[in-house]
């Protein structure tokens, strides 16, 4: 007879299709099991189902051991989150498990700071705070056109990024001064943070150019990150997100009407203007 006390503890399955990497984890009990990033195709669709079923036979996962599904939902691609969306969400049933939510943005954070602390920084360069306040995170998804998918979170020790502004998609010009602006506010209440961390997509948005309007605020750093599966499994262990009561009801976050559709509502708008 097998001893249930015996059996692993409920596990995670873990997938993020929103950027250019294809992350796949199964976490449990806060700790990872297995993960696979598989970056530089787009072809999401192609490598995502023959991926996880190498997750889960690397980490001995079977289906009844699953306790939810974990899903980055945006924003990103349209394309590539669709993908995961639909995948975790058709397991998610076929399991009999919740399905769970979990910002890219969020997950790409918490990701890049622990890829930035983890960082052999030369010792003037760990000593150069500007403030005594926990340190802000900037994640960046390049949405083109000068814009960014991009949001702010402030450290909070071993635990997830705290939120401290929603995702969207920004002009980075305007968001570089409106984080100027909190900086200056953080500072007046005593809570200026000690830096300022820019993660993920920095190529276009992270250069010094971009982020010389914060140059006063202190140290501003910017890393490139390619987000990795785990974090959207330990987001969800962590239990800031809830599981959808309807499965079929989650959706990606775009954040904006893809071009279709924002060209239907211009052509419906302009049928009304006609009547």
């Amino acid at each position: 007879m097998t001893n249930l006390n015996n059996r692993p503890r409920k596990r995670f399955l873990a997938l993020d299709t929103s950027t250019a990497v294809l992350g796949v984890a199964v976490t449990g009990n806060g700790e990872l099991l297995h993960e696979i990033n598989a970056s530089g195709e787009r072809n999401h669709s192609v490598h995502l189902l023959p991926i996880i079923e190498q997750a889960l036979q690397a980490s001995a996962t079977a289906a009844d051991m699953i306790g939810g599904v974990a899903v980055g939902v945006g924003p990103g691609s349209y394309t590539g989150t669709r993908i995961a969306v639909t995948a975790a969400k058709t397991l998610a049933w076929a399991w009999n498990v919740p399905v769970t939510g979990v910002s890219s943005l969020h997950a790409l954070a918490w990701g890049g700071h622990h890829a930035a602390l983890a960082q052999q920084l030369e010792p003037e360069q760990a000593g150069d705070v500007s403030g005594t306040g926990p340190d802000w995170i900037i994640p960046l998804i390049d949405a083109r056109r000068g814009q960014a998918y991009t949001a702010l979170f402030a450290t909070d020790g071993d635990n997830p990024p705290r939120r401290l502004a929603p995702d969207a998609i920004r002009l980075m010009a305007d968001w570089v001064q409106e984080l100027g602006e909190r900086l200056k506010a953080a500072a007046g209440e005593g809570m200026k943070p000690g830096r300022l961390w820019f993660v993920g997509e920095t190529a276009l948005h992270g250069s010094a150019e971009s982020l010389a309007p914060l140059a006063e605020a202190g140290s501003v750093q910017a890393l490139p990150y390619e987000l990795e599966g785990r974090w959207t499994g330990f987001l969800a262990e962590a239990g800031i997100y809830e599981p959808s009561g309807d499965i079929h009801a989650l959706i990606p976050n775009y954040t904006q009407l893809t071009e279709a559709e924002a060209n239907l509502r211009r052509s419906s708008e302009g049928s009304l203007n006609k009547r």
